[in-house]
């Protein structure tokens, strides 16, 4: 089958508890090439736990998730081995975590931060290495005279800038991101979605955004997932949901949120 007749991530029932507490009970959906789908709800309603799962950060203790590989077709995530598991997060895969000091290195220089994902296909030549993380940095609005600075000198703007470019130099199928713009300041907040939304369908990017924050959602996702303690309670084009929510828990995340 090609990808235009198959989804590019298959999540099924998957099931996470910590304890005798279930933090995701039976969740399942699926994700198409090219397409940004919004996981939201209020802290605590697993939305997080179900992302680490699904990007095999955290091992669920039920269901299954499938992801269409460039090469092998169809591969069974959690079946994979440790060492098959890190290339596909360092390849095919980009993971964008709210804190930016967990997605970066913070001791070695922007350039590197970004090259070195590019090492992790085979690169070994230093004037192109350099070259594409320069670009990249352009590519999301940094100065490229910082190329040799530490993020420690950066700002939490800058930084999930760094971030970004980070993940995207490989250009992965796949994005991940975990409150992306949660944190800062409301100015950046709004620069630094425009970026992500002028990457993500610039670059054709599946992605799964999760975030407390509807405006993220409505200004990033095609599609959205609502959670309210571990499982689904609606889902559909983020539009509708927004526009005209069905389950009365996201009637009240709309009515608390979005209106006046």
């Amino acid at each position: 089958m090609s990808e235009d007749t198959q989804p590019i991530l298959r999540v099924e029932g998957i099931v996470k508890h910590y304890g005798s507490r279930v933090a995701v009970d039976g969740v399942s959906f699926e994700l198409w090439a090219g397409e940004v789908l919004a996981i939201v709800g209020e802290s605590g309603s697993g939305k997080t736990t179900l992302l680490n799962a699904v990007a095999a950060r955290a091992r669920p203790d039920g269901g299954r998730v499938s992801f269409l590989t460039r090469h092998e077709g169809v591969v069974d995530v959690h079946a994979m081995s440790e060492a098959q598991r890190r290339l596909l997060a360092r390849t095919d895969w980009g993971y964008v975590h709210q804190d930016a000091v967990q997605g970066l290195r913070m001791n070695v220089s922007a350039g590197a931060n970004v090259g070195e994902r590019l090492m992790a296909l085979g690169e070994r030549h230093y004037g192109r290495i350099r070259n594409e993380a320069a670009s990249w940095l352009e590519r999301v609005e940094m100065d490229v005279t910082r190329i040799d600075d530490t993020p420690a000198t950066f700002s939490g703007g800058m930084r999930q800038r760094l971030q970004i470019a980070r993940n995207l130099v490989t250009r992965p199928r796949l994005v991940f991101m975990d409150e992306p713009t949660s944190g800062l300041d409301v100015s950046v907040q709004a620069k630094l979605l425009d970026l992500l939304r002028s990457l993500t369908r610039g670059l054709s990017l599946a992605a799964i955004v999760v975030t407390h924050d509807l405006a993220v959602a409505r200004l990033l996702a095609h599609r959205m997932v609502v959670m309210k303690d571990g499982r689904v309670v609606e889902t559909g084009l983020t539009d509708q949901v927004l526009d005209d929510p069905q389950h009365p828990y996201t009637q009240l995340l709309v009515s608390s949120v979005l209106q006046p």
